[in-house]
């Protein structure tokens, strides 16, 4: 039997000659953006795509433009609103037909609100546990100022696009762009 020679490492184990964290590429970059975005909204890879799609149609920043179209979605609006308390909880509430839309059911997340649109609470739904804090919850809150809140009658409104400040800083839309660019 041979004897095994025992090689003392001047390194901890797992570290397989590397110096340091490796530098993320110009492309690793935009695609973390996206993926972070993506996760932000609950997306999936088509959906994300066809709002970057749309909105390089329009005229304008595409990247703003891109965040105002996530922005106005439903779900967002419920969740920015704050009728739910994050954007899944808002996806579900969506699904299970509590809310109105200019007075209409509206069970579709994705729904693409415009300015002057009305979003209340479905009437016969609202005695449900979801709504019971919903009025102590809102006392105190601070609405984007695109959005308009009634707490008397627990209606919000969207009075403008969100611009600038408005929109979410979370994610860098630039990346985005140049990611779907290429």
């Amino acid at each position: 039997m041979a004897k095994c020679a025992l090689v003392k490492r001047n390194f901890p184990p797992g570290v397989h000659g590397g110096k340091g964290k490796r530098r993320m590429t110009e492309y690793g970059t935009q695609l973390r953006e996206k993926q972070k975005a993506k996760r932000i909204y609950g997306l999936f890879e088509k959906q994300f795509r066809n709002y970057y799609i749309k909105a390089m149609r329009m005229p304008g920043d595409t990247g703003e433009i891109m965040q105002q179209l996530l922005q106005m979605r439903l779900d967002n609006f419920v969740f920015a609103a704050g009728f739910a308390k994050s954007r899944a909880q808002a996806r579900q509430m969506i699904g299970h037909k509590l809310f109105y839309v200019n007075g209409k059911k509206v069970n579709i997340p994705s729904f693409q609100l415009k300015v002057k649109d009305e979003v209340t609470i479905n009437p016969i739904k609202a005695s449900r546990k979801i709504f019971s804090d919903l009025e102590k919850r809102l006392e105190n809150r601070e609405f984007p100022v695109w959005i308009s809140f009634d707490l008397k009658n627990l209606m919000a409104k969207v009075i403008s696009r969100p611009i600038g400040d408005d929109l979410d800083k979370s994610f860098n839309p630039r990346l985005i762009v140049e990611f779907y660019s290429k």
